[in-house]
Parts: structure tokens; C-alpha cells; sequence
């Protein structure tokens, strides 16, 4: 997380909508063989905590249960030239938006499993639109031996750590000057946010 309070943000539905909208992140934590990170689809529950899923053989998959993990989804970025702002005395830097989620973690049942494997495909076809696959077009004993592959967790989010930068400490005409010229160099996620995120 940036140290700059600026850059905070605590509107929890915001930043609880960014995770779900992006629904990928990746998974670190302190194992016995070093530190460990696994990159993952994610699924919000809703009500403060994450689901995941990894396979068996990852190097995360034997160690989390019961310990602590962090979890980091990033937003869109953006270099930023001092061009940008009209002001060329300034130095480079970058805007980006960024979520930690630090929680306890449990392993889930296969039931579970099961039943993330569900919503997270229900929610990607949905985004794609036509038929929608479903695990039940699986053989049941392929799907069976799939399953067998992968360990489902869900982590009990305990602390929210957002970065929003998004130069809210330029001034207002600066700030809109460096949003338009995301827009042009193929930012608009980042400009949108920009211009609609800071007062």
C-alpha cells in the first residue's frame, strides 16, 4: 500500500466491486521453503471474505491452511509523463489502483470446492455471453479426477489495504490535464477512474 494517505480509500463497496469486477489477484504468503506466490481467479463471497482455488502440486497449496496470506488484486495503471500535467519541473511517476487483502485462511471441503468451481464459472460465462458451459457437461469421473488436482481456500478478509492513485496530489487542472492524456495514450479505465474517484 502507498504510504501517502492520499491515495487511501475507504469506500468498502468500491473497493469490495474492484475485486469482484476484476476477479484475479495473486495469493503470498511465508511457507517453510520462502516466501510463495500463486496467481488465481478470485471469487468475493461478499460479506468479507475470498475464495480461491490452487492445484495440489503448488508450492502455496500445503501451507496455507491455518496461517495468514495476503492477497493483491491491481486495477488499471498508467505511466505518467510530466507532459501530462503541463509541467514539465515535475518527475515521472505512475497511477495505478491496488487492493491488499491480508486474512486468515481455511481450506474448504470439497462441497465447497464444488460449489466455487460453480459460481466462478456462472460468472465468466455470463460475462461472455451464449450457452453457458457448466460442469455438469463433464463426465462425472473426469470431473472427479479434475477435482482431485486442486485444493479450494477461502480467506476471512481482517485488513482492507486500497491504493488509489490517482494524483490527487496535483491540482485539479493538472489532474484533468493528466486524465485526458491517459485517455489518448490508451488509459481510459485509469482516466475514468481519475476524473470520477477524486473530488
Amino acid at each position: 500500500m502507498h504510504p501517502n494517505p492520499a491515495f487511501r480509500h475507504d469506500d468498502r463497496g468500491l473497493i469490495e466491486a474492484l475485486v469482484d469486477e476484476i476477479g484475479f489477484g495473486m495469493v503470498f504468503a511465508a511457507t517453510p521453503d520462502g516466501p510463495r506466490v500463486a496467481h488465481t481467479a478470485l471469487l468475493s463471497t461478499g460479506d468479507g471474505a475470498v475464495q480461491f482455488h490452487l492445484a495440489r502440486g503448488n508450492g502455496l497449496s500445503r501451507w496455507l491452511a491455518g496461517g495468514t496470506a495476503l492477497i493483491v488484486v491491481n486495477g488499471p495503471d498508467a505511466y505518467v509523463s510530466p507532459r501530462f500535467g503541463g509541467n514539465p519541473a515535475q518527475v515521472p511517476t505512475w497511477n495505478y489502483v491496488s487492493v491488499e487483502l491480508e486474512g486468515r485462511v481455511r481450506r474448504m471441503d470439497s462441497d465447497g470446492l464444488t460449489g466455487l468451481l460453480e459460481a466462478l464459472a456462472a460468472r465468466h460465462e455470463a460475462r461472455i455471453g451464449g450457452e453457458a458451459w457448466t460442469m455438469d457437461m463433464v463426465p462425472e469421473d473426469h470431473m472427479r479426477g479434475m477435482l482431485g488436482q486442486i485444493v479450494g481456500f477461502e480467506l476471512e478478509v481482517l485488513a482492507w489495504r486500497p491504493t488509489f492513485k490517482l494524483s490527487q496530489n496535483k491540482p485539479e487542472a493538472e489532474r484533468k490535464a493528466i486524465a485526458s492524456a491517459l485517455q489518448a495514450a490508451g488509459s481510459p479505465a485509469l482516466a475514468e477512474l481519475m476524473l470520477r474517484l477524486v473530488p
